[in-house]
């Protein structure tokens, strides 16, 4: 296991890392300062691809935390970057928000119904019948498939809203077909395309999160340090239930904070 003060580069998940709903954890910004003071980059990082940065940005500024777009990285900027690597400016058939759309077209691709050339699958929350139709028809016609993310559902106050997850299952029980390509957490894409956007070493990286199953199972899919904070979804009690290994446990950014002064 690697000394946690060789870490230089933090992948912060969000809700229940640093917040929890609308609400800062009083640890977060004497943590991220502390980052600061020691040279440390960090990043504010999120499966979720219907919105896009600057939406978090706000979301951040809201809450006392000042960070520029390029602090924010989601799943949905990740996959403009694989894209780009294997095919600049295709012709993609996109399910997803305005927002998402507006990602894809600043990167440089067109955005159609006839004859695309790859098909992505977004958090789309605009999402009609027409569009579902467009997407299975594509996908069964054998084009390649990609998708954002797993997440099934995504945590709304009040309760869950059915996430890109759920929809690719839906594709699959209408065309047979998985995707060809998952970027998202737990999966080693999003962090393939942290390591070329921010020209990060891989060994200096972890991801922090209190999710098993996409934070912390990310660590060894793309071999980076994963550390959980248990001021979230995770208890001790799920933890020695999964087969999923944090390289370090914490009760939240405090601990943290103590081991790498």
């Amino acid at each position: 296991m690697k000394n946690i003060k060789d870490i230089k580069f933090y992948l912060l998940d969000m809700d229940g890392t640093i917040y929890l709903g609308n609400k800062l954890f009083d640890c977060t910004i004497p943590f991220l300062n502390l980052l600061e003071e020691q040279g440390k980059r960090y990043i504010f990082l999120t499966n979720n691809s219907s919105k896009n940065r600057n939406v978090y940005v706000e979301k951040l500024a809201k809450m006392g935390i000042t960070a520029k777009p390029d602090d924010v990285f989601t799943s949905g900027e990740a996959t403009t970057i694989y894209l780009n690597k294997i095919k600049p400016d295709a012709r993609i058939y996109l399910c997803g928000t305005p927002s998402l759309e507006h990602e894809f077209e600043e990167a440089g691709f067109t955005l159609t119904d006839k004859e695309p050339y790859y098909v992505v699958l977004g958090f789309d929350m605009t999402l009609t019948y027409e569009k579902l139709v467009k997407l299975c028809d594509f996908v069964r016609d054998g084009l390649p498939y990609i998708v954002t993310h797993p997440d099934f559902n995504c945590p709304v106050e009040g309760g869950f809203i059915p996430d890109t997850g759920s929809m690719m299952a839906l594709v699959k029980a209408s065309t047979g077909r998985d995707p060809d390509l998952v970027i998202g957490k737990p999966n080693k894409g999003i962090v393939d395309a942290i390591v070329e956007k921010y020209h990060a070493n891989r060994e200096e990286i972890c991801m922090v999160g209190d999710r098993l199953y996409t934070d912390i199972a990310l660590g060894p899919k793309a071999g980076i340090i994963s550390i959980l904070v248990l001021s979230g979804e995770t208890s001790m009690e799920d933890l020695e239930k999964s087969d999923v290994e944090p390289s370090f446990i914490f009760d939240d950014l405090t601990g943290i904070a103590e081991a790498i002064k």
